[in-house]
């Protein structure tokens, strides 16, 4: 039977910053106790890999007091690009760092063992193990948050490069802050969402759920917003089938707790646009806002196990 670890697990996010203190093992895996903070901004609104290195080192401290075992290790994962390899996080476009080397620092400041990697295919993973991936061979696991990304599991195994599926071009001109014009998550992420209603209506929101509440009760200019962020994420979507002819697409992130509003016309999208890909299943993620730290987790106790 294989040992239980713990481990911390940090989930970086555009917004807020997710950790928890996690036992398990390869292939079960639950949380002990959760903590959540805002990603560290400075008064020009923008962070630093700094700041955000010294919020890690915190929050390990924290979460390790909260038990009486030992902590096997640290996983952390950050959205953007990131050379798993090396443990360096590459280019965020949402938080700004270049090439800054997390995990060297990080193991320097906690003494313990440092899992780096990506956010969207740490949780990708924790879905393949643990959520509504669980068995599937090929499928795109694409939380939708700050930004969009995906994880492919092709032939059984996580790809461990590329899945920036926000940023293929769909063709509706907007500039997007990686500095290309047309990309998925310019109007399909949450923060997009939530950005565009304000800007038609003037009317200040900070969430994309608000806006999903007024296409519930017939706003016309959420609907409008609402109708662009679905025929990108089509679309998107279309380039994923179209290359990788996936079983299934699994919607994760914030977006995701819309449901039905979000899947059906959705569906009803991609099967207009479908001429001869294969058409993926549309399936809602199990795992909610804990597949990153679960990810993180995950993949802490396989560098453990070795």
């Amino acid at each position: 039977m294989a040992r239980t670890r713990y481990v911390v697990a940090v989930d970086v996010g555009g917004t807020d910053m997710k950790a928890a203190l996690v036992a398990g093992t390869s292939t079960e895996a639950a949380v002990v106790t959760s903590r959540r903070r805002a990603t560290p901004r400075g008064e020009d609104g923008t962070t630093t890999a700094h700041a955000v290195v010294d919020a890690i080192v915190e929050l390990v401290a924290e979460l390790s007091g909260a038990v009486d075992h030992a902590v096997d290790a640290v996983g952390v994962v950050v959205p953007g690009v990131v050379d798993e390899d090396n443990g360096i996080g590459v280019f965020s476009a949402n938080l700004g760092w270049r090439d800054f080397p997390f995990r060297l620092l990080l193991a320097e400041r906690t003494g313990l063992p440092v899992s780096f990697g990506h956010d969207v295919r740490a949780g990708g993973l924790a879905e393949h193990r643990l959520g509504t991936a669980k068995g599937l061979t090929d499928v795109v696991i694409m939380p939708i948050g700050t930004g969009i990304a995906a994880a492919l599991m092709i032939g059984g195994r996580l790809h461990v490069h590329g899945g920036e599926l926000g940023h293929v071009d769909v063709g509706h001109g907007e500039p997007c802050g990686c500095g290309q014009r047309g990309c998925v998550e310019t109007v399909a992420s949450s923060a997009a969402i939530a950005r565009r209603y304000s800007a038609r209506t003037g009317k200040q929101v900070d969430r994309a759920s608000v806006v999903a509440d007024l296409v519930r009760q017939g706003d016309p200019d959420a609907v409008a917003v609402w109708h662009d962020a679905v025929d990108a994420l089509a679309k998107g979507i279309l380039i994923a089938a179209t290359l990788l002819g996936p079983e299934a697409v699994v919607l994760g992130g914030g977006l995701a707790l819309a449901g039905d509003l979000l899947i059906e016309p959705l569906r009803k999208r991609l099967t207009e646009l479908i001429v001869f890909q294969r058409q993926p299943e549309l399936l809602l993620a199990a795992l909610g806002d804990e597949a990153g730290c679960l990810g993180a987790a995950l993949m802490a106790i396989d560098a453990v196990e070795g």
